[in-house]
């Protein structure tokens, strides 16, 4: 894909405040030898933390050296492809630095995944091998997959693997539900273990490292077909690092920051944001199994935690936490919200609450998840999800007409070029093809527009905008009003089949915590100063819980099923 210059004097140059750079510094360097030279900078500094255990920046390295010299003697090497189907552990951030040390590429798999999906992955990345856990949740459906795929090889490991108390991991595990399933070892089934019992000599391949190589496979969620494979290189993966580093220079200071690391391990804004850009600014990664709130807002608090990464959906859960209150938040300087839209009122509320700016950006799997940031020192525009990346450029262009520029304020589809962009899709020259612009921008499918300043407003995705009787009407435009009522928790609007409109808003909400849900009538009446008369909603659900995505965002996807769309 194209990583053509910037748009000549673009107005968010103008709105940079000191101290950020208009033109990126990028190292060029291939993804694991980020680790590498943070561990000459901070030897001895922790690298992470994981339920008692924790490994410095030397340690951390010389695991990763030993990982990539077992993963080169089975076999991995340049065009082999290794699958990581874990949770949020250290085996993830090692053997995701190891098959790059090895020459190899990663594939990230959801262990939230339908099987069908899974198999479909596997044999469409062409995985040779698959690193997992001995939990009942993993290990099963792995070992089928592997009779039923390409996949010749597992490597299995255990949370007792990495812990400073392995018979409390146990008792845990059981608690929660998920026992262990004890694998019998062979040529094709090796132990995590067994993979790291080495010197730790490897053999490097340059080409296999080079800029512009493969490095990682990342598929995208995708709301119809099969998952595409976004192919990420070297390049992609270390500029989106250097360009958010870069771009948070002036709040961040290398070498002394901790970073919440909770988001799911195999989602591109987790890796891009919690392992790349953590690493390259030297910070401690502090890594938990799952998210749940009280434990995160202990760890905030009992370790002082800087940097805290975060989707809307555990923004609202740590609001909705009754012993909120009792916790001591003021060591965070950066609460980033990603993976979707952040409602204002949301937003506002956590701003209250914790007394930390949250900062909203935007990117997507194809853009290796950095598209925009909100420069500290600059008080956002309400609804805006910040300004283009140092080395970044965006532009809006008409929804009918990908060759006419937009102006400032006019709604259309948001594009986007760089050096953290992808290199297209795998295997699917045609998708490729059609994600691009003539003049080489990445078509987004987001409905947005910019303003003078350059600040960025996400409206909608092309594909959840709804035609009622003519006119377009985007559902998150609803959903932030909606969230103003105070008994709403969550909130998805899609379009559902309408004999007289063609399609009508329907509203699927939760409520908080001892709020009572209002009827139709009642929320139509307090929207109806909110919305027009075409955006009203005709239709309301109250539910227990909303679909989710495996990273923890709202998922419209399985409401379109049920409405069958």
């Amino acid at each position: 894909m194209s990583t053509s210059v910037l748009t000549q004097n673009p107005s968010w140059y103008q709105t940079y405040p000191e101290g950020i750079p208009e033109v990126p510094v990028l190292s060029r360097r291939s993804v694991h030898r980020m680790l590498s030279d943070s561990a000459v900078r901070w030897p001895e500094r922790d690298a992470l933390h994981f339920m008692g255990w924790k490994a410095s920046y030397q340690e951390l390295d010389h695991l990763v050296s030993r990982a990539a010299s077992g993963f080169q003697a089975l076999g991995v090497g340049p065009g082999v492809h290794v699958g990581l189907y874990l949770p949020n552990t250290p085996h993830g951030i090692i053997s995701f630095m190891a098959v790059l040390r090895a020459g190899g590429v990663v594939v990230n798999y959801s262990p939230l995944d339908a099987e069908r999906i899974l198999e479909h992955k596997i044999n469409d990345s062409e995985t040779d091998l698959m690193v997992t856990l001995d939990q009942k949740s993993l290990l099963p459906q792995m070992s089928r997959l592997m009779g039923q795929t390409r996949l010749k090889s597992l490597i299995v490991g255990s949370l007792e693997d990495f812990s400073a108390e392995p018979e409390k991991v146990q008792a845990q595990q059981i608690a929660a539900g998920d026992t262990v399933e004890r694998p019998e070892f062979s040529s094709s089934i090796i132990s995590f273990k067994s993979l790291i019992d080495n010197e730790g000599n490897v053999e490097l391949h340059p080409d296999a490292e080079a800029p512009d190589a493969l490095a990682v496979l990342q598929y995208t969620g995708g709301t119809t077909g099969a998952p595409k494979g976004a192919m990420l290189t070297h390049r992609s993966l270390s500029s989106a690092a250097d360009q958010l580093a870069n771009a948070l220079g002036t709040t961040l200071n290398e070498g002394q920051e901790r970073t919440l690391a909770v988001l799911p391990p195999f989602h591109i804004y987790a890796i891009t944001v919690n392992m790349l850009v953590g690493f390259r600014l030297g910070s401690t990664l502090y890594q938990q199994l799952r998210f749940e709130p009280e434990q995160v807002l202990r760890t905030i608090e009992q370790e002082q935690i800087t940097i805290f990464p975060a989707v809307p959906t555990m923004l609202s859960a740590l609001l909705a936490n009754p012993e909120l209150e009792r916790y001591n938040l003021t060591s965070l300087k950066l609460c980033n919200s990603g993976g979707a839209p952040l409602p204002v009122e949301l937003q506002q509320r956590f701003i209250r609450a914790a007394g930390c700016s949250v900062k909203e950006g935007w990117g997507m799997t194809e853009t290796t998840s950095v598209g925009t940031f909100m420069p500290e020192g600059l008080k956002p525009p309400a609804g805006c999800c910040g300004l283009p990346v140092p080395g970044t450029d965006l532009c809006i262009v008409s929804m009918d007409n990908e060759e006419r520029r937009l102006p400032p304020g006019e709604q259309g589809e948001l594009c986007i070029r760089g050096p953290n962009m992808m290199k297209g899709y795998w295997k699917r020259e045609d998708a490729t093809a059609e994600s691009m612009t003539r003049e080489g921008y990445f078509r987004s499918g987001d409905v947005a527009f910019m303003d003078e300043a350059g600040f960025l407003y996400i409206v909608d995705r092309t594909k959840d905008m709804i035609i009622c009787s003519g006119y377009n009407v985007y559902p998150r435009n609803i959903e932030e009003a909606i969230y103003e009522h105070p008994a709403i928790a969550e909130v998805s609007v899609i379009g559902v089949p309408d004999e007289y409109r063609g399609q009508s808003p329907r509203a699927y909400i939760t409520i908080r915590e001892g709020q009572t849900a209002p009827t139709l009538e009642e929320l139509q009446a307090f929207l109806k100063s909110r919305l027009g008369k075409h955006e009203m909603i005709h239709g309301l659900e109250v539910r227990e819980e909303l679909p989710k995505t495996p990273v923890g965002k709202l998922s419209k996807k399985e409401l379109y099923a049920e409405v069958g769309r």
